[in-house]
């Protein structure tokens, strides 16, 4: 049912965590992958772990907010794996990659890199890939968001803001290529499990307690997600956003 064949993704910010597992089970289920990182050892480690595993990637380093850069990385994607069908935002500044400060506190120069990052990365990919998914009739765009663009955080204000934006470009741009066979979604996520700590870990114990399944996510459970929206088996679903967060948040 989730086989993806003939398909050539590129997963951003695929080094490692969360983008990593995604473009494992994107390997796994037949896909060609591309690894972007902005970092290439990661990239090739990351590259490395799909072979071992019987699988095709490529790594490409590329800062996803620099326009030329990420054109020059779709041509050469397509050069070593094929044009691209799938793909995956999944590159961000992380929550716990930026000061924690209240609005009114922060500076422009604080916004810059969150929204530049998060929004402009978002844009500059999706861009980059649209006219050659339109020319073939099919494609897939799924966007790894956040719970905090949909519940708000205190201190965290531009990067729930950030968060939101894509969700909300997501949900316009399905209405525009729906007709071209392309399908759009976000994927919002609860707390994932940082990698190298335990289950038990007493320090994650507060926030596996605001879950109702007691547990936090793990790379697995946002990989099976986005699988599901990449295969044809989702083809009927677009301009949503998908919870993947343990019950967190409902509405």
């Amino acid at each position: 049912m989730f086989r993806l064949d003939g398909r050539t993704a590129l997963v951003t910010g695929a080094g490692r965590g969360v983008g990593a597992e995604i473009a494992l089970v994107l390997a796994q289920q037949g896909a060609h992958v591309a690894i972007n990182d902005i970092d290439r050892g990661r990239a090739e480690d990351s590259v490395s772990r799909i072979e071992a595993a019987g699988g095709r990637a490529a790594a490409v380093v590329a800062d996803v907010t620099d326009a030329g850069a990420v054109r020059a990385m779709v041509a050469q994607v397509a050069a070593e794996l094929g044009p691209i069908d799938i793909l995956v935002n999944n590159a961000g500044l992380p929550a716990d990659g930026m000061r924690m400060l209240r609005f009114e506190e922060s500076t422009p120069a604080d916004w810059e890199a969150v929204l530049r990052i998060n929004v402009y990365g978002v844009l500059q990919c999706s861009h980059a890939v649209l006219a050659g998914m339109r020319q073939r009739g099919w494609g897939r765009i799924v966007t790894i968001s956040s719970d905090s663009g949909r519940t708000g955080e205190a201190r965290m204000a531009v990067y729930a803001a950030s968060k939101a934006a894509g969700a909300g470009f997501t949900r316009s741009l399905a209405k525009e290529v729906g007709p071209d066979g392309i399908t759009c979604n976000t994927v919002s996520l609860g707390t994932i499990q940082p990698p190298g700590t335990a289950t038990d870990d007493e320090r994650l114990a507060t926030h596996r307690r605001r879950y109702p399944t007691r547990r936090l996510g793990t790379p697995g459970d946002v990989a099976a997600t986005v699988l599901w929206l990449a295969s044809d088996t989702g083809s009927w679903i677009t301009g949503q956003t998908i919870p993947v967060n343990g019950g967190y948040a409902t509405s």
